[in-house]
């Protein structure tokens, strides 16, 4: 049994003073208590909090980052991006896949991530062949996981088409390529390696590139409660390529053909009409926003407020990797709201008037469910993983706990997460992660190489 104890911690009915935290050799969290004493030798933290869960990444985009800021020709959007990111991904290696991720796991550590959810869709040889090991990337993937400290869901993705109607994948497509048997064989060969850090579902990628009778395949081969997460009206074409197709936006289209339910998490869901909000909000599913890349790829803003009234859940994603860090997507979701609606104040409840307590417990919340895994809160039964602020910093020095994470989401940019915690295990101490000087030395020689090939 270790301990550490809190001055204040942040539980899930909110802040609460001198909170002993203690967990077992497995990782998990056996005793929350508050108004307790530290006990003789026990390490003593300021302001401790539930790290964040990352619930949407494709890892090896963090070496694009940068490189797509140029402008073309023709105006410039996601499908023009995407164009540039098949190019990247046709030459990449599983060792290359490893060394990126590790590198962007590290830097999702030191801002405050303690989870992710890996959409992991590079499953094929440059060539188009199926690996001997159907799940050698995926498995790169996770070892990079396990090296960095950081919990994993594994989401191996099914991409047989290139657009509705089962168009024929270009190309550049071909690394990608897996149909209904092809996830399950990978999701097979990782069972070995489900435990209290890595969990295993699935990702149908879109309705672009699954039909629904692949994804119900899928779905009725999966072990029940297994995570499954799908891209769905991330820009203004998808859509209108849904209705072009079936005379229904995409998730109208996916409510109509497949049991959405609390296992469910919609990546994006930017482009809603009322309806749609409405059933995503009753029907349980995780909203999976991505503010930083929506922004940098001209998605658009999701419809934060309608969905909250309706009792919708939410997590938060770092996607393309051009920010590492969860604070910038929470506030850049509010601030989002904010533009386009000229108001002040709006990820709030009735209950909690706190913008960034409000935004932080509900990210909590939905990034949980949306991994699969005992994680997010600071309780009994859930996997010790936390993050301990600077509370020397000039922007926490002596705040109230009510007031921390207003000035941890909303002023400045410095990190102000000092150590971190994984499963009872420090991953990070005085910001410095503990293999980084290995894990940033193979990253660079991946993009010296990457760039040798003109990628």
């Amino acid at each position: 049994m270790t301990a550490l104890f809190a001055r204040n911690a942040l539980l899930p009915d909110g802040w609460h003073r001198n909170v002993l935290l203690q967990w077992d050799a497995a990782g998990s969290l056996t005793a929350v208590t508050p108004d307790a004493q530290p006990g003789q030798g026990v390490e003593t933290a300021h302001y401790v909090m539930p790290g964040m869960i990352n619930l949407h990444s494709h890892s090896f985009q963090r070496a694009l980052g940068g490189l797509t800021e140029k402008a073309g020709d023709s105006p410039d959007s996601f499908w023009t991006w995407r164009d540039l990111m098949y190019r990247f991904a046709r030459s990449i290696t599983p060792e290359q896949i490893e060394a990126i991720a590790a590198q962007l796991f590290s830097e999702c550590l030191r801002h405050g991530y303690t989870s992710i959810c890996e959409f992991h869709y590079v499953q094929r040889a440059p060539d188009g062949a199926m690996y001997a090991q159907p799940a050698e990337t995926a498995q790169r993937v996770i070892a990079a996981a396990q090296l960095s400290g950081i919990g994993i869901t594994m989401l191996p993705v099914l991409y047989s088409y290139s657009g509705f109607g089962e168009a024929a994948l270009k190309p550049e497509q071909n690394r990608f390529k897996t149909d209904a048997q092809d996830v399950l064989n990978i999701v097979g060969a990782l069972e070995s390696q489900r435990g209290a850090q890595v969990e295993v579902g699935v990702a149908p990628h879109s309705l672009r590139a699954a039909s629904v009778a692949q994804i119900r395949e899928v779905l009725a081969a999966l072990p029940a409660q297994r995570p499954v997460h799908i891209h769905i009206a991330e820009q203004q074409g998808e859509v209108k390529q849904s209705l072009d197709y079936s005379g229904r936006r995409p998730v109208q289209y996916l409510y109509d053909h497949l049991p959405v339910d609390q296992r469910w998490c919609l990546v994006h869901a930017t482009h809603l009409v009322d309806e749609e909000v409405g059933a995503i909000a009753r029907s349980g599913a995780v909203a999976g926003l991505c503010p930083t890349t929506e922004a940098n790829l001209g998605d658009g803003l999701f419809p934060l407020e309608p969905f909250l009234q309706q009792g919708g859940r939410f997590g938060v994603g770092s996607d393309s990797h051009i920010s590492q860090g969860a604070v910038e997507e929470l506030r850049w979701l509010e601030y989002g709201q904010r533009l386009q609606q000229q108001r002040r104040n709006i990820a709030v409840s009735r209950e909690q008037r706190n913008v960034g307590d409000f935004l932080w417990q509900a990210a909590l919340q939905g990034g949980a469910q949306a991994a699969g895994r005992p994680v997010g809160a600071l309780s009994v039964g859930k996997r010790a993983d936390l993050i301990v602020l600077d509370n020397e910093h000039p922007n926490l020095d002596g705040l109230d706990a009510q007031e921390v994470l207003g000035s941890l989401v909303f002023c400045g940019n410095d990190n102000l997460v000092k150590d971190v915690m994984v499963g009872g295990q420090w991953v990070v101490r005085g910001q410095k992660h503990a293999a980084q000087p290995a894990i940033t030395a193979r990253f660079k020689q991946t993009l010296a190489e990457l760039r040798g090939l003109g990628t």
